[in-house]
């Protein structure tokens, strides 16, 4: 058992919450192979990435908007099996509204549209690909988190399914949780703790001596 006192919780998206893996690599490997390249390759470096930055990295002669505006379409148009992990509504619930964001790759039509069939809450704070111009590895999400619920980054703790969020929460000075639902636990490593499933979380508001409500997460 472990525990760990915050002011607000980031969440990743997909991997995290929502399970929509099945239609990202269904999308992904129909990309590869349009374009001549390794499904499962293609796989391993998008996931956790912006799409428009996997676009550049494979393929820096094709016009990255326009693969991105296409690959943003398939995934809203795909959307058999995606399903809400188990554990995620009840930790959202149990969560002040005002104390916790998500954090994702996706752009934010995509992302609302998941929450929305997976039937989680819209949250009032959201940073997606759309906002950022360095997406993870990089810390720029995260820092951007942090400030949209008024944290320092220090005092946020992220739930992360991919080596990249690891990196990027680290990056931006925040503590890690980590669950294997789309990599293996030894890559995960990194990261803070690991979580045999989201269902394992539980979180409670605590006040303080001096009257601030943090929340508790325990595992």
């Amino acid at each position: 058992m472990g525990s760990i006192e915050c002011g607000g919780v980031l969440f990743d998206l997909d991997g995290v919450l929502v399970d929509s893996t099945p239609a990202v690599a269904r999308v992904w490997r129909g990309w590869a192979i349009e374009h001549g390249y390794d499904p499962m390759e293609v796989a391993r470096i998008a996931h956790g990435r912006r799409a428009i930055e996997t676009v550049e990295l494979l393929a820096p002669h094709l016009d990255s908007s326009a693969e991105l505006a296409e690959l943003e379409r398939r995934e809203l148009d795909d959307t058999d099996g995606l399903a809400v992990f188990e554990g995620a509504a009840q930790l959202l619930a149990a969560l002040p509204a005002d104390r916790w964001a998500v954090v994702t790759s996706a752009t934010r039509r995509l992302a609302y549209q998941r929450l929305r069939l997976a039937g989680l809450p819209a949250p009032r704070k959201l940073v997606s690909a759309d906002e950022v111009k360095l997406g993870k590895p990089y810390p720029a999400p995260f820092l951007r988190g942090a400030e949209l619920l008024g944290l320092r980054p220090g005092d946020c703790v992220v739930i992360e399914d991919a080596p990249f969020g690891v990196e990027a929460a680290h990056r931006a000075g925040m503590t890690v949780l980590a669950i294997p639902t789309t990599y293996s636990r030894p890559e995960l490593s990194q990261a803070d703790a690991l979580l045999e499933s989201l269902d394992q979380l539980q979180a409670a508001c605590v006040h303080n001596a001096d009257g601030k409500v943090r929340i508790l997460l325990r595992w």
